[in-house]
């Protein structure tokens, strides 16, 4: 029997019959030559058993007689330590993978307790991010680093693409980018979280996997409109952006639907998702509320609730305007039908036009809401109430926030008084000028 060598294999014929040639150096170390001409490189021993065992290196031609050389050598040492490498290889074959994972969660009471919006979200993210980077990866065998490659690869925009949607016509476009990349690692922490907490995940595979990983920071959240003069910019780009006659050179023509969204966000602090998923159902104009069942809004699943969200009259007046609909189509329609509107590049059109904050979103306006109630003396529980919190914790920033910018200005105007009765000079800052009732 000769030395498997790169001259040796590129001898090999192909035989009546299985057989097998053996290496006179490495015991154990071979190659299987099969009559269909497929030839592998393998690796045969004894376990504990005294059971003899053949294992598969890799197959001639996608790997050199060298490196196969090395890899049966490993397995020799893993033989001689008492280790059986074909026991291994059939328990990760059966180990689960994040796909697997990704699977279970789809199928858990945790996924289906969340809203319809948010579990269209999470999917997209499970089925165009998260499982074509690392379903197949075995959970014991993922790393930071597999994370971290995945995160890059979806910044990059390596998992965009347009697929078709479930309505005949219309396409989702699916986008990469730092936010969508952070949200999809975040989704996998949550994720391996609940596999952990459901007894899902194997014992040596834990949520700290992702604390490693550097997805950079979400932008400023906390930016909203504070001045009504904001506010009256805004109102007057709405109206001159879905005017045909009012645009500027340059300017692109805003849906009139894609304008009163923004607008019915503006006035009642809803969630985006809450608007754009909002049908005709949901809508009493005459009691002047909209009321969002449990799968139509953020915590209906966690809190058990209904959603009920005040109107304001003209609220109520832009809502009427809308072209009526059967009890189940969308209050406002995007431009195919089926699928709901977009408002995320029309409102950075919006946004930038009218000279609003660069980092604000239409997650903003809801903050703003929030803010302007609590300077006008809303309490927490009030705030929690009108803007659908889960907890009142979340309502209480922006009462004590309110209450830090009172502060804020009374000190400013005390000094100026100061000013003036003693005669000294005191920069008394610029004071933001505050609604009508502040």
């Amino acid at each position: 029997m000769p030395k498997i060598s790169k001259r040796t294999v590129d001898a090999l014929t192909i035989p009546a019959k299985r057989q097998w040639l053996w290496d006179t150096e490495l015991k154990g170390f071979g190659v299987a030559l099969r009559p269909t001409g497929t030839h592998s490189f393998v690796f045969n021993y004894r376990d504990k058993h005294g059971s003899q065992r053949n294992i598969t290196i890799g197959k001639v031609g996608t790997m050199t007689p060298d490196e196969a050389r090395k890899r049966a050598e490993l397995l020799r040492r893993d033989v001689m330590d008492g280790r059986s490498p074909i026991a291994e290889k059939r328990a990760a074959k059966q180990a689960m993978t994040v796909g697997e994972l990704l699977d279970a969660y789809l199928s858990s009471e945790r996924f289906k307790k969340k809203a319809a919006s948010t579990q269209a979200v999470d999917r997209g993210r499970i089925e165009r991010h998260l499982r074509p980077l690392l379903g197949k990866i075995v959970l014991e065998a993922l790393t930071p680093r597999d994370i971290e490659a995945a995160h890059g690869k979806i910044v990059a925009g390596k998992t965009a693409m347009e697929a078709p949607s479930e309505n005949k016509r219309g396409r989702i476009l699916v986008k990469g980018g730092e936010g969508t990349a952070r949200m999809a690692v975040r989704l996998l922490r949550a994720i391996l979280s609940w596999g952990k907490a459901a007894k899902v995940l194997p014992v040596s595979v834990t949520p700290d996997l992702v604390a490693g990983v550097d997805i950079g920071r979400d932008g400023k959240r906390d930016l909203i409109l504070d001045d009504p003069e904001a506010y009256a910019r805004l109102w007057r780009v709405l109206d001159r952006l879905t005017n045909p006659d009012s645009l500027e050179d340059g300017e692109k023509l805003v849906r009139s639907e894609v304008a009163d969204a923004i607008r019915v966000i503006t006035l009642t602090g809803a969630r985006k998702g809450e608007i754009i998923g909002l049908r005709w159902r949901h809508v009493d104009l005459k009691g002047g509320t909209l009321t969002l069942p449990l799968d139509a809004h953020k915590t209906g699943r966690k809190t058990g609730q209904e959603r009920i969200i005040g109107l304001p009259a003209l609220a109520s007046a832009i809502i009427a305007r809308q072209p009526a609909g059967c009890p189940d189509d969308l209050v406002f329609t995007p431009a195919r039908g089926g699928d709901r509107l977009d408002l995320s590049k029309p409102w950075r059109i919006i946004r930038n036009a009218a000279g609003l904050p660069a980092g604000i979103g239409l997650h903003g306006l809801r903050h703003s809401l929030a803010t302007q109630m609590a300077m006008n003396g809303a309490e927490a529980a009030e705030i929690m109430s009108a803007l659908g919190h889960r907890d009142i914790t979340t309502s209480q920033k922006y009462v004590h926030w309110a209450r830090d910018k009172r502060q804020a200005l009374a000190e400013k105007a005390a000094a100026g008084i100061t000013a003036a009765i003693t005669g000294s000079v005191v920069d008394t800052g610029k004071v933001v000028k505050l609604s009508e009732g502040q």
